[in-house]
């Protein structure tokens, strides 16, 4: 028996090839065309005026042995990982196992720990400079301290990072809380039949469920913490002890300093840093399909 298939119209044809041309231009035009050019830019040592001198490796060697705020910022973004990865995404996971419970007031909650999530992070370093400045902020006068939370370069990195948590903490907890009605009850009865108490049911069944989730979860801290930005460069254009690799990519591109080619470097090591996560996410969603 002949199959059938299907003919499509010259309409149909136009508007896929529209639509498929457009989705491609776009994502030519605004990722996969700059992720190039920044790579070919690292070796050169253009400064957007005048012809492109190649110069091959030299601006990582900079990078690492004559530019102090590179390791400075490199640390910087370690600290941001390390308490978003080891604090706020496990107080996120505890919150959401707190809300699936079905606590009384959970809707309220639920709406309280998720609305810094639709604040964008430049919002939350104004609020920052609210609660922390020295001369005016809510912290201090409360407090009768007269800490200067945000110039201080020991403490204002640790601060901040609070900041930022709070709103992480609501982005994990829904995501958590999807997984976790997710999971199939019959697996609680079972663990509860079994004899295991709530947390040897929820390390030992429950989590184990969650990894595709667990892998989402990490994945998107780690881009959060590379791409951190806004919040320090509201607060103070990421400088005095708030530096970050993404703030230093901004300064040396389109700041005073103009040097294209050296911001191109510090832009292909945090593309670097990030590919290894998403190749992780990626492999990880793959393996689930099949």
């Amino acid at each position: 028996m002949a199959v059938k298939t299907r003919r499509y119209s010259a309409r149909d044809v136009t508007v896929l090839v529209i639509g498929l041309g457009v989705a491609i231009a776009v994502n030519v035009g605004l990722i996969w065309g700059p992720t190039l050019a920044s790579i070919g830019l690292s070796g050169t040592s253009w400064s957007g005026i005048g012809p492109i001198e190649w110069v091959g490796g030299r601006n990582y060697h900079d990078l690492a042995a004559e530019y102090p705020p590179f390791w400075s910022a490199v640390r910087n973004n370690v600290l941001w990982l390390a308490f978003l990865g080891l604090v706020a995404t496990p107080f996120g996971l505890f919150c959401a196992v707190l809300l699936d419970r079905r606590l009384r007031l959970s809707r309220f909650y639920q709406s309280a720990l998720y609305m810094p999530v639709v604040l964008s992070l430049a919002v939350v370093g104004f609020i920052a400079q609210l609660v922390y400045s020295s001369d005016y902020g809510v912290l201090n006068a409360v407090t009768g301290l007269s800490v200067d939370w945000l110039g201080d370069r020991s403490i204002n990195i640790w601060v901040v990072m609070v900041a930022a948590a709070w709103r992480h903490v609501g982005y994990v907890m829904i995501i958590y809380l999807a997984g976790l009605k997710a999971v199939d009850p019959a697996l609680k009865e079972a663990a509860a039949i079994d004899g295991a108490n709530e947390r040897q049911a929820f390390f030992r069944v429950i989590l184990p469920t969650l990894r595709p989730v667990n892998v989402i979860v990490l994945v998107i801290t780690v881009i959060e913490a590379l791409r951190a930005f806004d919040i320090v460069y509201a607060i103070n254009k990421g400088r005095n002890g708030l530096e970050l690799l993404s703030v230093l990519v901004t300064e040396n591109i389109v700041g005073e300093a103009s040097r294209i080619g050296f911001g191109s470097a510090i832009a292909v090591i945090l593309l670097v840093i990030s590919l290894g996560f998403i190749a992780t996410y990626l492999s990880q969603l793959f393996k689930e399909e099949r």
